[in-house]
């Protein structure tokens, strides 16, 4: 079947000499995996290979034969092309985590509309603002929302998260956030991200990054933690 469609890069994978495997989150049919077959062979070839960036946002038409196996491109051109992501250490780092967090925790070949567009937004967001350094942290905060483990809502009593459940309580467990850990989630789980700017001082940040990533790992069998983390703690320490 042809699909014209939105696509988000998760990441792409250098196949034998020639070919290239990207794996994309679709707008139409959630994740796919396509083949590129000599990708690597000519100078023609080698500038598409700029479209395959982490978290670039495409235009695609593809052949989709949704039988779990790789598809094929018929015509990609760059939806939205970045004017300060590829350029900006600090913006360049920040995708390339999130690019990894989202391979490991997006794996679902299913439609999920809601979760494309919220994706799509932050990333413009993230080309045409400045105050980013809490970007990370609202976006995998908010992506818990579409996978299903976003926390409870809190009573004002409730001093402690409980991370298995995913719930604040009164009493604390092996399993609970400190109450200064808690009150951290807390103001984050009130960001929005023209809001977040100059919220966190930088261990507070880190502090974040370390139980957003536990709290994935919690929820998500399997969840790797991406190796891109030192550097990403590196830039914005």
């Amino acid at each position: 079947m042809l699909v014209k469609t939105k696509a988000i890069v998760i990441s792409s994978l250098r196949y034998q000499e020639k070919s290239l495997i990207v794996k994309c989150f679709t707008e139409s049919d959630g994740l796919k995996s396509y083949f590129i077959r000599d990708a690597f062979s000519n100078r023609k070839s080698s500038q598409k290979i700029a479209f395959f960036q982490p978290l670039n946002i495409l235009e695609i038409e593809a052949a989709h034969k949704n039988k779990g196996s790789l598809e094929y491109f018929k015509e990609v051109k760059l939806a939205h092309p970045y004017y300060t992501v590829n350029t900006d250490i600090a913006k360049t780092t920040i995708v390339m985590f999130l690019s990894e967090m989202l391979h490991h925790c997006i794996r679902e070949e299913e439609k999920n509309e809601s979760l494309y567009h919220f994706l799509e937004t932050a990333l413009l967001w993230l080309d045409s603002h400045d105050e980013i350094a809490n970007f990370h942290l609202i976006l995998m905060m908010e992506v818990t929302k579409f996978l299903g483990f976003f926390p409870q809502k809190s009573d004002e009593e409730d001093d402690y998260f409980e991370m298995t459940e995913g719930v604040f309580t009164q009493f604390p467990s092996v399993s609970c956030l400190t109450t200064n850990e808690t009150m951290l989630l807390k103001r984050l789980m009130t960001l929005k991200l023209d809001n977040s700017a100059k919220s966190f001082h930088v261990s507070e940040r880190q502090a974040l990054l370390k139980i957003l990533l536990d709290y994935y790992a919690f929820h998500l069998d399997g969840f790797k933690r991406p190796k891109s983390l030192d550097v990403l703690k590196e830039v914005f320490s």
